[in-house]
């Protein structure tokens, strides 16, 4: 086996990105205190062609060198928005027949290996602060809870982690 190199990826130009159909999913991110971690959701968004990212409350926004630090040059390509609480960014989704799910650990949660997104769905999720996850007025008007099966002593992921794998899930099933 040979390492690709970069010419033979057959990377986008952000102008093709922005021109490209996108995968129907948006990740938002409520109250996300690091920066690294924002950048790090723009390079998964960028990845997958995602729809788009949102940011809400005390969330970081572009620019911001941090972000940067991480996104490198996503922050150019995935469409971004920002809002003074998520309770607005759900809101707006809604109205656009978003389904929105947060990423957490809630009674009635659905396990991510046995969500099933169909064909024509678009769907919003959820991803919380650090420290104290998504806020439970955030989950109140969600329409489900998708949770990300572990089993370790943590029980817990850094939501970039978290990002890429419920993109990767959402991705692999619409392939």
């Amino acid at each position: 086996m040979r390492k690709l190199s970069n010419d033979e990826l057959f990377r986008k130009t952000p102008s093709e990105f922005k021109e490209a159909i996108k995968t129907p999913l948006v990740l938002v991110l409520d109250n996300v205190r690091s920066l690294n971690n924002v950048g790090a959701v723009f390079r998964t968004a960028d990845s997958f062609l995602l729809e788009a990212v949102y940011l809400c409350g005390i969330t970081g926004t572009p620019p911001h060198k941090d972000i940067q630090k991480t996104a490198l040059g996503a922050t150019d390509t995935v469409h971004w928005k920002y809002f003074n609480s998520t309770l607005e960014a759900v809101a707006e989704l809604k109205s656009l027949q978003f389904k929105v799910y947060a990423i957490e650990q809630a009674e009635q949660s659905q396990m991510l290996n046995t969500f099933q997104i169909e064909s024509h769905q678009k769907v919003a999720f959820i991803l919380g602060n650090e420290i104290n996850g998504v806020d439970q007025d955030v989950i109140d008007v969600c329409d489900g809870v998708i949770e990300i099966p572990q089993t370790g002593y943590k029980h817990s992921l850094n939501i970039s982690i978290a990002a890429g794998i419920v993109s990767w899930e959402v991705y692999r099933q619409l392939l």
